[in-house]
């Protein structure tokens, strides 16, 4: 028969600070980083961050209050547009969102950020 050494004591869990999970989350979905790579830096499992996202991404409900949307993550860019021309009055694409709003796409968006936009209203 072989040995079998038995551990007792208590169970160890770890917990996240929600600042640690938002920073852990931040690195882990950054434009170019892999998820995979983020949590053995951090020892996390993948399944334990895509959790995470997932609850994060779930919208909050207070007792009493009507959902008016779902929150998600959209990353923003800021571009310094000064000296470009100004977009024509009427947009070319109109995506009307049920409770939510709208977005507007002109011509002179490029193609890329168009698509960005598109893929992530349709999620």
């Amino acid at each position: 028969m072989g040995q079998m050494t038995v551990f007792g004591g208590p169970e160890r869990r770890r917990r996240w600070s929600e600042e640690e999970r938002l920073q852990i989350l931040a690195e882990a979905f950054a434009p170019g980083a892999f998820v995979a790579q983020v949590a053995r830096r951090h020892d996390v499992s993948t399944a334990r961050i895509y959790t995470w996202r997932r609850k994060l991404c779930q919208p909050v409900v207070a007792s009493g209050t009507s959902l008016s949307g779902e929150a998600g993550f959209a990353e923003a860019v800021v571009v310094d547009d000064q000296g470009a021309d100004q977009p024509p009055s009427q947009p070319d694409i109109v995506v009307d969102l049920a409770r939510v709003g709208r977005v507007n796409i002109f011509a002179s968006a490029p193609p890329a950020l168009a698509a960005a936009v598109l893929k992530a209203v349709m999620r």
